[in-house]
């Protein structure tokens, strides 16, 4: 059976946020941000005082975790039965979610527990779900973005200061542990120039064209319902 998935990598601040919950919502699917998971891991490490450069305890204190799908055919990610909250954004999380994803024990846990939330289809975001997680998925959309455009939308977001430096030393940092690289047959939408009506077209387009069956009936042009 072909899985309904859409796998959304990018960079931060490429908007793959923001298209891949209107594209759920769009296409009647999940939305999975899975670098909350990372960060959920990252806040109970920190919490349990878990030592980041642990990878083998860091997996099993995932194992303490449960992600599920709130209630609905467009549902989202829940963590422990709640969105994801406010605190999987702080400064010590940030600093920290590079080095507990770089584990991989951690990351094959977290591929299981990504591929089990994706079975009944989901649009998924992240940095390898196209290349590692969901290789089989019928469409895999990579989003760019300018460097200058990327770090404006974090402020616009959060309201930081120094965002650019921020952004460039995390760039680093997950470069160092996973290379974000678009699979050899996903479709690259450069963002920098669009606003967000704009790039759920463009996808929406995609999904006409790569994966018609994904469109809610009546919607074969891959316009937005």
């Amino acid at each position: 059976m072909t899985v309904r998935v859409v796998a959304i990598d990018g960079a931060a601040g490429s908007g793959k946020s923001t298209l891949a919950r209107l594209l759920g919502g769009s296409l009647g699917l999940p939305y999975v941000n899975t670098g909350s998971m990372y960060r959920a891991l990252t806040l109970a490490a920190l919490r349990a005082e878990v030592d980041v450069e642990d990878g083998s305890t860091l997996a099993r204190l995932m194992e303490t975790i449960e992600f599920t799908l709130s209630p609905g055919s467009d549902g989202e990610l829940s963590i422990d039965g709640a969105p994801p909250s406010a605190e999987l954004e702080t400064a010590d999380v940030e600093a920290n979610v590079s080095a507990v994803a770089k584990h991989p024990a951690v990351r094959s846990v977290m591929r299981a527990a990504q591929r089990a939330l994706g079975e009944g289809g989901a649009v998924m975001e992240g940095r390898d779900i196209g290349t590692v997680v969901f290789r089989e998925a019928p469409l895999k959309l990579f989003l760019v973005a300018e460097p200058g455009e990327r770090a404006g939308r974090r402020v616009d977001e959060r309201g930081a200061k120094g965002v650019a430096g921020l952004l460039h030393e995390r760039d680093r940092r997950d470069a160092s542990v996973n290379p974000l690289v678009p699979a050899e047959d996903a479709v690259v939408i450069d963002t920098s120039q669009l606003d967000v009506s704009a790039t759920l077209r463009a996808a929406l387009t995609a999904v006409a064209e790569r994966a018609p069956w994904l469109l809610p009936r009546g919607r074969p042009d891959g316009t937005p319902p």
